[in-house]
């Protein structure tokens, strides 16, 4: 079944109640974006993928320059 959801100007969009529901979601939860491909998944986040996302953070300091931010404001 696809559920759909409209993006606001700035990218953001509403989680249809169905998907909230099957995943367990609640505000404040963090969710995932697993991306094979051209196909995208969204579950929730687990622990580990915080912890994971988390580490990474520090080692992606050379695309974070004004100059990046111009270039890929509109993405």
């Amino acid at each position: 079944m696809l559920q759909t959801s409209k993006l606001t100007t700035k990218f953001q969009t509403t989680v249809p109640t169905r998907v909230r529901k099957i995943l367990q979601l609640k505000a404040g939860d963090m969710v995932g974006f697993e991306i094979d491909g051209n196909e995208v998944r969204l579950r929730r986040a687990t622990p580990l993928d915080l912890a994971f996302t988390q580490a990474l953070e520090g080692t992606l300091t050379e695309w974070s320059s004004k100059a990046d931010d111009r270039a890929f404001k509109d993405l």
